[in-house]
């Protein structure tokens, strides 16, 4: 039986459904994520885009070029503004969502951090994990 999960914006509006576990959970440090988020770093886990079974509730889009130059699609709720999802041109296939959307203690962990070379000096990481001071490939 595959795990299904929402994640949702601070008011609820905005839901995305999920079946199956994420591909990849990451930490990005890069400035523009410390700017979107308004915290210290983005934590988010990238789905399949076939593995995501609904969007429902208004959003707005706002598009950029990466720290890498590659273009970010990030999706908000029209009324609260929180980031719940993103598409990036370097991973098409893969749909990224915010992992305190899903408000879930047991959700897995991540496995690397990216753009370490923007990140606060007193954030630290769990010792083992991978620490690359900018995004691989």
């Amino acid at each position: 039986m595959s795990t299904s999960r929402t994640a949702s914006c601070a008011c609820g509006q905005l839901r995305v459904n999920v079946v199956g576990e994420p591909v990849r959970v990451g930490i990005c440090n890069c400035t523009q994520c410390q700017r979107r988020t308004g915290a210290a770093f983005a934590v988010g886990a990238f789905f399949p885009n076939g593995q995501v079974s609904g969007i429902d509730g208004a959003h707005k889009a706002f598009t950029r070029s990466s720290d890498a130059g590659r273009k970010v699609e990030y999706h908000f709720c029209a009324d609260c503004g929180s980031t719940v999802f993103w598409h990036r041109q370097a991973t098409p296939e893969l749909t990224a969502i915010s992992v305190g959307c899903f408000t879930d203690p047991t959700f897995p962990a991540p496995v690397a951090a990216i753009w370490a070379a923007h990140k606060l000096q007193w954030v630290e990481f769990p010792p083992g994990m991978p620490v690359l001071d900018a995004q691989p490939g």
